[in-house]
C-alpha cells in the first residue's frame, strides 16, 4: 500500500478528532459539520492519488487490475465530488465569517482562505483538463494543487 493511504487516514482521524472536540465546545456547530463534510469529499478524491501510487508500486498484477477497475468506475464522479467539496467549503467559510467575522490576524481564517482559493484552482484545473486540454502539464498542475490542498488542510486543522 502507498504511504498516501496512511497520510490520508491520519488526516481524516485528526479531522474527526478536531470535529468531535469542537462539537463539544460550541453551541452553534453547523460550520464545523460543513467543514468536516467538505474535507470528507476532498479526502475521497485525494485518495485516488494513493490508489495510483499503489498501482505504480505493486508487483501483483491482479491488484493492479482490481485497483485500475475501481478507479475507472470512480473517475466519472471525480470532478463532481471535487465541485461539491468546493461548494460545501464555501458554505463552511460563509458560516464562519457570519459567526466570527473576518479577522486577518487569525491563522485559522488565513489558512482556511488560502485553502479555499487553492480548492477553487484545483476544481477549475480539473474541469479545464476535461473540457479544454488534457495533457501532462495540466495533470502536474492538478496534482500539485492537490498536494498543496492536503498541506493547507493540515495547517488549517493545526491552527
Amino acid at each position: 500500500m502507498s504511504i498516501w493511504f496512511f497520510l490520508n487516514g491520519a488526516l481524516l482521524l485528526w479531522a474527526l478528532w478536531n470535529t468531535v472536540q469542537s462539537l463539544a465546545g460550541h453551541s452553534v456547530y453547523h460550520h464545523i459539520l460543513l467543514g468536516f463534510a467538505g474535507l470528507l469529499f476532498f479526502i475521497f478524491n485525494w485518495t485516488r492519488n494513493a490508489v495510483f501510487a499503489t498501482i505504480r508500486s505493486t508487483e501483483d498484477r491482479a491488484v493492479k487490475i482490481r485497483l485500475a477497475r475501481m478507479s475507472k468506475k470512480i473517475m466519472p464522479w471525480h470532478r463532481w465530488v471535487g465541485t461539491l467539496s468546493f461548494i460545501i467549503i464555501l458554505l463552511h467559510g460563509a458560516a464562519v465569517l457570519h459567526l466570527y467575522g473576518f479577522n486577518p490576524g487569525s491563522m485559522k481564517i488565513l489558512t482556511g482562505l488560502l485553502a479555499s482559493v487553492n480548492l477553487l484552482a484545483l476544481v477549475l484545473s480539473g474541469w479545464y483538463s476535461l473540457l479544454i486540454r488534457h495533457n501532462l502539464r495540466t495533470r502536474r498542475l492538478h496534482f500539485g494543487l492537490g498536494l498543496t490542498m492536503f498541506i493547507l488542510t493540515a495547517l488549517h486543522l493545526f491552527f
